[in-house]
């Protein structure tokens, strides 16, 4: 089993990996597709389905469609080209990919959102096409968005495909019971297994990158902190992590402090950072857009108000959180229409605790133990976005997650690794929990706090 810290952490734009970024992505696939077609065609139509659908215009799935027929990608997107290029497909009903003639393409009747009908692959379903001259369909795709920015064919995903095909991998493990084994047997904490398995598939300059995923969470970050104002969507939800900080700023080395001062510190860098997501901007998946800032929260922390951390070993807090959502990934699923908010923030968090921890000298099984804790204490966790949006819980949680994984990393350096519940079992739970939970607490806006509180 390989998933690539690159694939784990993807530079994107917000607010949702699964239902903006996804999209996107299976836009430009079925771009890719027409443009090694044999025949020309003469329109586009796009239907969305599931949580695509319920959910889609909170989540900014609408756009996302636009502008990934219209050729935009996350990892390059352009805010300001976006906006122009939305207003010019609204007055011309045409959109201009690079490399295909001009398509016909009115947002108003060929972008469908279909309640009626979920497709049977995924919760986050679409179906492209493409039309002749008279409106009849000559070419259909089904796609997938999986979570996380990652998107199937119905194909790839009935075939199983779940890893990109390559060289065999040093440590191939595909449980943590096995990674726990492989460790031991090497010598090797459990980044540079990572480290090694990425070489071997040359995903690109290790150290260089992940620096760079670390520098864009953290100018992410910094926005978020220094950005006020009311955030989209017509909640009319105000950012807070700018004031909280600057109070923050205002408090530090007063000796009366509380201590737990601190937790209200990695909130607030988790706030940050899914304030900047919920408006749009460039944001990191971790392992998705919707629990993006709990890790950069902890990294975050552990810089700033650790001793002796420093930046030369973020590589290895992310090359051990990419571990972790491989397992849980394969396994379960990272994707809140699937499984409910226990697969986003308890991902993120799990990666979160096994990150700190690792790099706080724990060892493989206080990792393993870590990653455990942060996980089993969100299990059960619906996704209840009010109104679609990722904002009210989507925020509040991921600071919660980002504290909870502070926790269990520390916990688990107070132990010698043993514990009862394995992080398989915490694993496999989540999947049969995800697998049991209504429909309506799945990423539909259908239940819990978006149908208990007022939302417009």
């Amino acid at each position: 089993m390989f998933l690539s810290v690159f694939d784990v952490f993807k530079i994107g734009v917000g607010p949702s990996s699964s239902h903006t970024m996804g999209p996107m992505v299976a836009a430009g696939r079925f771009l890719d597709m027409l443009r090694h077609a044999p025949f020309k065609p003469h329109g586009l139509r796009a239907s969305l389905h599931g949580s695509l659908a319920f959910t889609g215009k909170g989540h900014a799935t609408d756009r996302a469609v636009i502008l990934g027929l219209a050729g935009f990608l996350p990892d390059t997107f352009d805010a300001d080209a976006a906006e122009a290029t939305l207003l010019a497909i609204a007055r011309t009903r045409t959109v201009s990919p690079e490399g295909l003639p001009p398509l016909q393409f009115d947002p108003e009747t060929d972008l469908i959102f279909d309640y009626d009908r979920p497709l049977p692959g995924h919760a986050n379903g679409m179906e492209l096409m493409a039309l002749d001259a008279q409106g009849d369909v000559i070419q259909r795709e089904t796609y997938y968005s999986i979570g996380g920015g990652f998107v199937l064919t119905a194909a790839e995903l009935e075939s199983g495909k779940a890893e990109a095909e390559g060289p065999e991998i040093p440590f191939p493990f595909k449980s943590a019971a096995e990674m726990l084994e492989m460790a031991k047997a090497s010598g090797l904490t459990i980044a540079q297994m990572k480290s090694r398995n990425e070489a071997a598939r040359q995903t690109g300059a290790l150290t260089p990158g992940t620096l760079r995923i670390w520098q864009v969470m953290r100018d992410c970050m910094d926005r978020g902190l220094a950005t006020p104002g009311i955030l989209p969507g017509g909640l009319n939800v105000r950012r807070r992590a700018p004031a909280i900080h600057e109070k923050l700023l205002e408090e530090r080395g007063r000796n009366m402090a509380a201590p737990h001062i601190v937790n209200d510190w990695i909130g607030t860098y988790a706030m940050a950072v899914n304030e900047e997501n919920a408006a749009g901007g460039q944001v990191v998946t971790s392992p998705t857009n919707g629990a993006a800032g709990v890790v950069p929260a902890v990294i975050r922390y552990w810089l700033d108000h650790v001793p002796g951390a420093t930046e030369t070993r973020v590589p290895e807090f992310l090359l051990t959180a990419a571990a972790i959502a491989g397992l849980v990934k394969f396994n379960a699923s990272i994707s809140g229409a699937e499984a409910g908010c226990q697969a986003e923030v308890g991902s993120a968090a799990a990666m979160a605790a096994a990150g700190l921890c690792a790099v706080m000298g724990g060892t493989p099984e206080q990792v393993e133990n870590a990653a455990e804790i942060a996980l089993e204490h969100h299990l059960g966790m619906t996704c209840d976005p009010v109104k679609g949006l990722v904002q009210v819980p989507c925020i509040e949680r991921n600071s919660l997650g980002a504290i909870k994984a502070v926790s269990a990393a520390s916990l688990a350096l107070r132990g010698d690794g043993t514990h009862f519940v394995p992080l398989d079992a915490a694993i496999e739970t989540m999947r049969q929990t995800g697998r049991d939970m209504h429909e309506k607490y799945k990423e539909t806006s259908l239940g819990g706090l978006a149908v208990n509180v007022p939302n417009c």
